[in-house]
């Protein structure tokens, strides 16, 4: 199995840095639509893979010019999250994640990943710094053992690979 780590491409939220910040969600631009495209040619998406998607339009957006086949899994612990957290300030409204009942209103065959987890509200921005600690102090162990890196956090329609886990 391999596990592919995709970012989203170029999106309306940027398109003004960073005076659009505050769009509640955004999509993707032109130029966004074409990286996720050109990235299509680099990555091959099989219809038994899971994609698994954060629940922001540009993310579901991304994916969904990637592959036609494959099920899209929304989960919030995959979401944006602010760096450096800081409780004081506030999301953004680009970062606001669609709620469950959003995301079944605008697309048709998402799968949703819960946890049955309390985040939903606000994403993972709101989860409280421990919680939020245990969940990326285990990713952030399992990246190391791959051999990735901060050097490694991907641009705009980047991709980064694992083969065979």
């Amino acid at each position: 199995m391999d596990l592919t780590f995709i970012r989203h491409g170029h999106a309306e939220h940027l398109l003004h840095y960073p005076h659009q910040l505050n769009q509640l969600h955004p999509g993707l631009t032109e130029q966004g639509k074409r990286q996720a495209t050109e990235l299509r040619k680099q990555i091959k998406i099989l219809p038994e893979d899971i994609v698994l998607v954060s629940p922001t339009k540009r993310t579901i957006e991304t994916a969904s010019l990637l592959t036609s086949r494959a099920k899209l899994t929304v989960c919030p612990l995959v979401g944006p999250r602010m760096f450096p957290q800081n409780p004081e300030f506030s999301v953004l409204r680009c970062d606001q994640i669609y709620s469950k009942d959003e995301l079944n209103a605008q697309y048709t065959g998402l799968q949703i990943l819960d946890f049955e987890l309390d985040c939903w509200l606000d994403g993972i921005n709101r989860t409280e710094e421990h919680q939020f600690e245990v969940y990326a102090g285990q990713l952030i162990q399992w990246c190391r053992k791959q051999g990735l890196t901060r050097s490694d956090f991907l641009g705009e329609a980047g991709h980064y690979t694992i083969r065979d886990l």
